[in-house]
């Protein structure tokens, strides 16, 4: 591993997007875009969404490396994560420190370029998406903390067009923080001995894994519900609608591949089958507002 220490900073550079699973920024920018598209009533311009992607590439990336840097601890001891890059010191902490840094500056001088209150809440969202790595130390809200994190996208969006903050957005937001925090507890049920060992406070491991999938699936009919008030709120049309039916149909088949017994699909449920809920949101209520 010398060689990757001493230089070749391009491979380490990659190691790192991969250990942050850099491609699953999907999660939160699909929402987003969303945020921009409902506070323009279409399209919001092609100099606002570039903005928009950096920042939300540069703070997912900060977030994820953070994350990363502070659990290596716990991701050496636990069977499932002894293979990441930082437990097996393929590449050094202070690199993905550096990495962290770098992405914090980029959202910083992203928000900038969007509007000024953007830039002012920059710190507070970065607090935010920074601090949440800690929560499941002291708390189980972690998976809602975590939602926070994620709701701040749609709000995110909102403001980069609007520069105000406007309170029909905030059914989206609060339907995005029950969506990943539905899917937090479903993805930690994996980790429900290790997390008992260790004495994390995820809720599978103080509630048990029955309970915890059925809270999951409590917010996920509260994200549904909450997303019928947003669309009916800002009057949105029939394609909008066909993307929230199809959105209910795949978290419904997502509940249904996860059982307290079998969690051998986890992982399915969490990458493949969220990614495209995101997507197709963002899609389907973008082309109804162009169109």
């Amino acid at each position: 591993m010398a060689g990757f220490e001493n230089g070749e900073p391009m491979k380490k550079l990659l190691m790192v997007l991969g250990m942050i699973k850099f491609e699953h920024t999907l999660f939160a920018l699909p929402f987003a875009l969303l945020g921009a598209f409902l506070a323009a009533d279409g399209f919001p311009g092609w100099s606002k969404l570039f903005w928009i992607v950096v920042v939300m590439f540069a703070a997912r990336s900060a977030a994820m490396a953070f994350n990363r840097l502070v659990d290596r601890e716990y991701d050496g001891m636990n069977p499932r994560t002894a293979e990441r890059h930082l437990p097996r010191r393929d590449v050094s902490a202070r690199f993905v420190a550096a990495f962290v840094v770098a992405n914090a500056i980029l959202f910083v001088a992203g928000s900038w370029m969007l509007n000024r209150l953007a830039f002012y809440l920059s710190p507070v969202a970065l607090a935010i998406i920074l601090l949440y790595s800690y929560t499941k130390r002291f708390t189980t809200l972690s998976h809602v903390a975590l939602g926070l994190a994620l709701a701040l996208a749609p709000i995110g969006g909102w403001i980069a067009v609007q520069e105000a903050f406007g309170g029909t957005i905030f059914y989206v937001a609060a339907a995005v923080l029950l969506w990943v925090g539905g899917f937090d507890i479903i993805y930690s049920c994996q980790d429900y001995q290790f997390d008992r060992r260790a004495g994390l406070y995820s809720l599978p491991s103080r509630i048990g894994i029955r309970n915890a999938l059925l809270l999951a699936r409590c917010f996920h009919v509260a994200m549904v519900f909450l997303l019928i008030q947003a669309f009916l709120e800002f009057d949105l049309g029939a394609l909008s609608w066909i993307g929230l039916g199809i959105v209910t149909i795949s978290l419904i088949y997502e509940h249904s591949i996860v059982k307290p017994g079998d969690l051998s699909r986890v992982d399915a449920a969490f990458f493949a089958i969220n990614g495209f809920i995101s997507v197709v949101l963002f899609i389907f209520v973008g082309l109804d507002l162009c169109l």
